[in-house]
């Protein structure tokens, strides 16, 4: 039995790509670290693969302060800035390393302790992340679509009852390919313009 596109359409659509926490649901009050970590979980719980999996960690938020790419909370409270960084952190570790993270935010927060004279505010970034997510993603099925029927154009050729999984193996190295080269760009360019800024 050959793969339905439509049937991967509805895998598409099942990962909530455009499922975000915006502004408005970051609350402008100061919150202790268990109200953060239960925030976050809350709003992107559904990312997760396994339910094991943990989307953020008391640990993990000491270790971003440790490496400079959080600033240290004041009075044990965490406010609307420490959770925009913290989500933005989130969705960057998924591609980059904490190293490519720090070398990424340091040009744009300037100092840590104040965000009034950053290059652009964390609102802005934040807004402006949102933003292209979402205009990348408005088209991933039409994209996708375009890729699927070159690799059915290639599996077409194969005589073999095991075409579906060949199709979906060509599928999972095409996804995986693309996913490299885009990586491997947005390394270049954090080596070649951010670096020189340390």
């Amino acid at each position: 039995m050959m793969l339905d596109k439509n049937e991967l359409i509805n895998l598409i659509n099942e990962l909530s790509l455009l499922d975000d926490i915006k502004l408005s649901d970051i609350p402008d009050m100061n919150l202790y670290m268990e109200q953060v970590t239960t925030l976050i979980d809350d709003k992107l719980g559904h990312l997760k693969r396994v339910e094991e999996d943990k989307i953020l960690t008391k640990t993990m938020i000491n270790n971003y302060t440790k490496s400079g790419i959080l600033m240290p909370p004041k009075n044990k409270k965490y406010n609307k800035q420490h959770i925009i960084l913290l989500v933005l952190i989130y969705n960057l570790k998924q591609i980059l390393s904490i190293n490519d993270i720090h070398t990424l935010l340091c040009p744009i927060l300037n100092d840590m302790e104040t965000l009034d004279d950053d290059l652009i505010s964390l609102s802005d970034i934040y807004s402006t992340f949102l933003e292209i997510k979402h205009n990348e993603f408005e088209d991933y099925s039409d994209i996708f679509s375009d890729k699927f029927n070159l690799i059915d154009e290639k599996i077409s050729k194969i005589d073999s009852e095991n075409k579906s999984k060949a199709e979906l193996f060509l599928l999972v190295i095409m996804l995986v390919a693309q996913a490299d080269a885009q990586k491997r760009l947005a390394e270049k360019i954090i080596d070649k313009y951010f670096k020189k800024d340390e």
